[in-house]
């Protein structure tokens, strides 16, 4: 079967899939989300959920640091990726000896796209089909209940030491906007490094720390509020990064948060 990635690139899949190797934690709980635990042979070692599929499935590596020859013992028929989580030099290793389906993922819109496109790749079009519906309906239900609302304007941080933030053109940003938040680091690209300073002078209305990558805890609220003066609070970090099924309980998230600030 011949289909087409996120990045625009042609891949043929065989007509028959028996075994995946998915390099995306999202993707992974996703692909057991639609009823595919069997085809699962291989994951990475950040691939935590579903804990089943953690516990039971071989672990190739990290998500930029796979290792390829256990790769090829496994003979995959498929194998999942993501251009910003993998590494391009890895990633083109594999595409050189399987077919290798990509995702691009900055947006929600992209997350619903991403999940369409990888249903039918899998042949598991009609409960993706569900999945989506019942995504769609509980964002576009928290977007209804934010109307008149006037957007709070924070920073999302998610790493101490250098302190870095999540910027413009990402994932993050995209749940940031659905959650009723201005970004105030949104016309900086990325995760960019920022200085406690500059919350001082970003004129905040709160701030979330992020549980991942880095593991913020209740002690580091009281460091933050210091500076900029502001609500502070922790954030699931899965449910503002993870594209995938992950996805219906973030509504939910964002709505808590949102509270707090």
């Amino acid at each position: 079967m011949q289909t087409t990635d996120q990045m625009g690139r042609e891949v043929a899949v065989p007509d028959q899939i028996h075994s995946i190797v998915s390099l995306v934690p999202s993707q992974t709980e996703l692909l057991s989300y639609l009823g595919l635990d069997d085809k699962i042979v291989g994951i990475t070692k950040f691939c935590i959920h579903p804990e089943h599929i953690y516990r039971t499935k071989t672990r190739v590596g990290g998500t930029k640091q796979i290792n390829l020859e256990q790769i090829a013992t496994l003979q995959p028929d498929l194998i999942i990726g993501n251009k910003e989580e993998n590494d391009q030099t890895q990633i083109e290793a594999l595409m050189c000896e399987y077919p290798v389906w990509m995702s691009d993922i900055k947006t929600l819109d992209d997350a619903y796209q991403m999940i369409g496109m990888l249903g039918a790749v899998v042949q598991k079009q009609k409960e993706a089909a569900t999945l989506l519906v019942a995504l769609k309906t509980r964002f576009n239900n928290l977007a209804n209940g934010l109307v008149g609302q006037a957007p709070k304007r924070i920073a999302y941080f998610i790493w101490k030491d250098p302190w870095m933030v999540a910027g413009g053109n990402t994932f993050i940003d995209s749940m940031l906007e659905a959650g009723g938040f201005e970004n105030a680091f949104k016309d900086q690209s990325r995760y960019p490094e920022v200085t406690l300073s500059d919350l001082g002078e970003s004129q905040l209305d709160g701030v979330l720390l992020s549980s991942e990558p880095y593991p913020f805890k209740d002690k580091h609220i009281q460091e933050l509020k210091a500076v900029c003066n502001c609500d502070v609070a922790l954030a699931d970090g899965e449910l503002f990064s993870w594209y995938g099924p992950r996805l219906l309980g973030s509504t939910e998230e964002l709505i808590r948060v949102r509270g707090l600030l």
